[in-house]
C-alpha cells in the first residue's frame, strides 16, 4: 500500500506542515490503498516561494536555451514511460477507470505531450523584429508569464495535469500543481520522473489538497497565471478571484455535447460501436467532452434507441483493475449517488428506462452503476441539461436538420459532440453549425496538435495544440 509521509516542493521530499493525511480507498473495492499528506496553506506558501525563486533564478528554467529545455522535456518523458505502468494501476485503483483506458491514456499520453511540446519548443520564435509605421522598428518578445497555479480533477488526472505542465514548461514557466484528493497516489510518480530527468528544483512543486487549498492557491498573490480543470460552478468561482487579481486564468469546465445521428449514419455496431463507445461513454461515462445528448432522426428513432440500448449491454461491468472490464465504478460513493439522483430525476420526468438504471447485480463492494440508456427524453429535461458525469446517456428525437441543430445548441454548455453519417462532407457542414470547442465527425479524439476547450459554460482558453504555449506567455513590444 503506497504510503508517503513527505511532499515534493523546491525538488526535494520535505516533511508537511501538519501531520493531516488524504486516505485513498479504491473504487472498485473500497479498500484503503494509500495516504499522503494534506497541504496545507504553509505547504502552499512553500511551493509558491519554491516555484518564484526558481523562475526568478537567472540561470534557471526560464533563462534556458529552448534546445535544453527540451531535452530536459524529452528525458521527463523517458521517466513516465519507464513509470507507465504503475502511473495507469495506480490511476485506475483510485478513480476506477478501467485499466485498459487508463493504460492508453494515463500511462501514454503525458509523455507523448511532453514529446510534442518539446518538438514545438525547437522550432517556436520567442523574439522577432517588426518594421514600424513611423520610422523605426520594434522587437516582439514572447516570455514565459511567471507561476503557474495548475489544478487538476481526478478523471483524467495524469493526461490533464500534462494539459498543463507540458506546454508552460516549453515557455519557461514553473509550477504549483494540485492534485485532487481522490487521485493523489499518481502524482509522486511523476514528481520523481521529473526529478530524475533533470528538471531543476522549485520548477514543478506538488500540493495535495481539497477545495480550500486549491482556492488558497488561485488567490495566493506569489502566483502569476491559474489554469483549472474541473466543473462549471468551481470555474466561475476561480474566475471571479481571478478578475479580481487580474490575473491570467484557463478554464477548461464541464460539458453536455451532443452526438447527432443524421439519418444516412450506420449504425453496425461491428463497425462503428468502438468510436461510439469512446464519444459517449469512455472512462464509466466520467469525461467532460462525451456525447451524452444522442440526438436520433425521427425516421429511425427507434433503431437508434435499439444500437445504444445493445451497445449498453454488451459493455462488461467489473474492477477496474481487470483488462477486460469496460465500464468501472465511480470514482467515489458520493459521485455515485450524485449519478443515482439524476437517475431518478430523468424517471420522475417521464423518461423510459431502455437498459440499465440501477446497480449491477453481483457487485457488493465499489460503487458501480449499471450502464443507463433514457428514450423519450425531452431536451428540457434535467438529465439533458446537467452534466451526470456517469454512464448515463439521454436519446433525445429530433425532425429534421435544422431542428438537430437547435437542439444541439439549446444548451448552457459548448465542449465536445460528434456527428455520425456516411457523408463526410455532410458532417462537416452540420459541425460548423454546432456552438461547441470541439467536434469529429465519425469519431471523437482530441488531438494534441489541435487546441482543446469550451464556449459558453464549457471554459474559456484553449489547451493543446501549439496555440498552447501563448497561454503560458506574456508579450513584450520593444520600440527602437
Amino acid at each position: 500500500m503506497p504510503q508517503h509521509d513527505t511532499l515534493f516542493i523546491g525538488g526535494e521530499w520535505i516533511a508537511p506542515s501538519s501531520n493531516r493525511t488524504i486516505t485513498v480507498v479504491s473504487a472498485s473495492t473500497e479498500e484503503i490503498i494509500g495516504s499522503v499528506p494534506e497541504a496545507q496553506e504553509a505547504d502552499v506558501d512553500a511551493a509558491v516561494a519554491s516555484a518564484r525563486a526558481a523562475f526568478e533564478d537567472p540561470n534557471g528554467w526560464s533563462s534556458w536555451e529552448p534546445a535544453n529545455r527540451a531535452a530536459a522535456m524529452e528525458r521527463f518523458a523517458n521517466g513516465l514511460d519507464n513509470r507507465s505502468g504503475e502511473i495507469a494501476r495506480l490511476v485506475s485503483a483510485q478513480n476506477g477507470m478501467p485499466i485498459a483506458i487508463s493504460t492508453a491514456f494515463e500511462g501514454a499520453f503525458p509523455s507523448i505531450l511532453l514529446r510534442y511540446y518539446a518538438g514545438v519548443l525547437k522550432e517556436a520564435v520567442f523574439e522577432e523584429t517588426r518594421p514600424g509605421m513611423l520610422g523605426g522598428q520594434t522587437v516582439v518578445r514572447r516570455g514565459p508569464i511567471g507561476v503557474v497555479g495548475a489544478i487538476v480533477p481526478w478523471n483524467f488526472p495524469q493526461s490533464l495535469s500534462a494539459f498543463k505542465y507540458a506546454p508552460a514548461l516549453a515557455a519557461g514557466c514553473t509550477l504549483v500543481i494540485k492534485p485532487s484528493p481522490e487521485t493523489v497516489l499518481d502524482s509522486v510518480l511523476i514528481a520523481e520522473a521529473a526529478a530524475e530527468a533533470g528538471i531543476p528544483g522549485g520548477v514543478i512543486n506538488f500540493v495535495p489538497g481539497g477545495r480550500e487549498i486549491g482556492a488558497y492557491l488561485v488567490a495566493h498573490p506569489g502566483v502569476d497565471k491559474i489554469s483549472f480543470t474541473g466543473s462549471t460552478a468551481a470555474g466561475r468561482s476561480i474566475a471571479e478571484t481571478c478578475g479580481r487579481l487580474l490575473r491570467p486564468v484557463t478554464l477548461e469546465l464541464g460539458g453536455k455535447s451532443a452526438a447527432i445521428v443524421l439519418d444516412d449514419a450506420d449504425l453496425d455496431l461491428a463497425t462503428v460501436g468502438e468510436k461510439l463507445f469512446a464519444a459517449t461513454l469512455l472512462n464509466n461515462g466520467q469525461t467532460c467532452f462525451l456525447g451524452t445528448r444522442v440526438l436520433a432522426p425521427r425516421s429511425r428513432y427507434a433503431e437508434v434507441v435499439d444500437t445504444f440500448a445493445a451497445l449498453a449491454s454488451s459493455l462488461k461491468v467489473g474492477d477496474a483493475l481487470d483488462a477486460t472490464t469496460q465500464i468501472g465504478p465511480m470514482a467515489s460513493d458520493r459521485q455515485r449517488d450524485r449519478v443515482e439522483g439524476y437517475i431518478a430525476k430523468g424517471k420522475a420526468e417521464g423518461a423510459r428506462v431502455v437498459v440499465g438504471g440501477g446497480r449491477p447485480s453481483g457487485q457488493d463492494k465499489g460503487w458501480f452503476v449499471e450502464p443507463t440508456i433514457f428514450a423519450d427524453v425531452d431536451n428540457n429535461h434535467t438529465i439533458a441539461q446537467e452534466e451526470i458525469f456517469g454512464p448515463v446517456l439521454s436519446l433525445i428525437p429530433y425532425s429534421d436538420l435544422d431542428d438537430a441543430v437547435r437542439i444541439a445548441n439549446d444548451s448552457d454548455f459548448g465542449l465536445g459532440g460528434s456527428v455520425w453519417t456516411r457523408d463526410e462532407e455532410r458532417g462537416l457542414g452540420v459541425a460548423r453549425r454546432v456552438q461547441t470547442g470541439t467536434i469529429g465527425v465519425n469519431t471523437y479524439a482530441p488531438d494534441p496538435t489541435a487546441p482543446f476547450g469550451g464556449v459558453k459554460a464549457s471554459g474559456l482558453g484553449r489547451e493543446l495544440g501549439p496555440e498552447a504555449i501563448g497561454h503560458y506567455q506574456q508579450v513584450q513590444s520593444i520600440y527602437t
